[in-house]
């Protein structure tokens, strides 16, 4: 993003305002989701970002608020509606990721209390530590998500540590997971800079009791909440190019009042990458392999638990490739991407078509807007 509007705001000092306006335009052969909703579409259109950005970032006491409407456009998910990710209505604990995901009006705002450089508190709505991919289009080098992050959780409530030195930096996290609202989730991030170019991290995340199920949650993913994930980022950053591989790992234990009657892995990686052509021209690429575990039909009526995490069928494999051309100048940018994703099965809604047997999508989009 352009660098921020600075104003001097009395009492509070000075603040920096950044904002985001885009939209994006579709097409999908085997379309998703049900009947009248925008993910049913072959051809559609939506709102990416609606967003206003106000943080104060000098001083011991700090604060980050970001506020407006958004979507997240995700591989082997229906595409959802900028109505669906920011209603306020209570969300079934067991509603597939990237269909509601429900953080509201305001997605992130939290306080940060920074006594020093190197150590900082904060609490509120709180961006994950886990993946490699952020969860907002204009985060990322591709307008879509990817198969690994559709396993992650994206926004908790909580409170985070964060702290560095020298080249070693670390984040610990005690939240309610997949927005449960239920804390007792701890996920931690360390990560070590070689040099300026490269660096390695860690992540992982995992509960330590047990998930609440009634009409009060609102987990996009009490499954998630119930799951340990871990993973390791190498990043290369210099000149042109961006390259991040990463590989990770998730662990469903048995919960039979979730319906998960057996244990089951999801293991995968990915590979992100960006080269910059010129001061406003770059391509960005990612590919990915994702083997999803459990048992098919397994619980959860007919929509079966792996497919809730992963929208991929149970016991299946799948890969993925996505390009995504940008230009950039100054506030304005726009992108075009192609995405293909096959699985070794078909996955109830996913990928259905006209005869519910396909196992393969293929995805066109285009995305524009400003930032400030």
């Amino acid at each position: 993003m352009p660098n921020p509007l600075k104003f001097c705001a009395g009492p509070l000092g000075q603040l920096d305002v950044q904002g985001v306006a885009s939209g994006m335009a579709f097409y999908q052969d085997n379309p998703q989701g049900l009947a009248g909703t925008l993910g049913a579409k072959r051809l559609g259109a939506s709102i990416t970002n609606g967003m206003v950005i106000i943080q104060k970032e000098n001083g011991p006491i700090q604060f980050y608020i970001q506020a407006g409407a958004y979507s997240f456009p995700t591989l082997a998910a229906s595409i959802p509606s900028i109505t669906s990710t920011t209603s306020n209505a209570t969300v079934p604990p067991t509603t597939v990721q990237g269909n509601i995901n429900d953080f509201g009006a305001l997605p992130v705002a939290y306080l940060k209390i920074a006594p020093s450089s190197n150590y900082s508190v904060e609490i509120g709505k709180l961006p994950t530590l886990i993946g490699a991919e952020g969860g907002f289009t204009y985060q990322n080098i591709n307008i879509e998500r990817g198969l690994l992050w559709d396993m992650e959780p994206i926004i908790s409530r909580g409170i985070q540590f964060n702290g560095s030195a020298g080249p070693l930096s670390a984040s610990l996290a005690w939240t309610d997971g997949y927005y449960s609202n239920r804390y007792n989730v701890l996920s931690g991030l360390v990560s070590y800079a070689i040099n300026g170019s490269n660096t390695v991290s860690i992540y992982g995340q995992g509960s330590l009791g047990k998930s609440r199920l009634s009409s009060n949650d609102v987990a996009y993913s009490a499954l998630g909440n119930e799951s340990q994930i871990y993973g390791v980022e190498y990043e290369y950053s210099s000149g042109p190019w961006m390259i991040e591989p990463y590989v990770q790992y998730m662990h469903t234990p048995k919960a039979p009042l979730l319906g998960v009657t057996h244990e089951f892995n999801n293991y995968g990686a990915s590979l992100l990458a960006d080269y910059s052509f010129t001061n406003t021209i770059s391509l960005g690429a990612r590919a990915e392999y994702l083997v999803v575990g459990g048992k098919p039909g397994e619980g959860l009526n007919a929509s079966g638990v792996a497919s809730s995490l992963t929208d991929l069928p149970a016991d299946s494999h799948a890969w993925s490739i996505t390009l995504t051309p940008t230009y950039q100048s100054g506030g304005f940018f726009a992108r075009a991407e192609l995405s293909y994703v096959t699985a070794s099965a078909p996955a109830g809604l996913g990928f259905s078509g006209a005869n519910g047997t396909n196992t393969n999508q293929l995805r066109g989009m285009v995305e524009t807007g400003f930032m400030f």
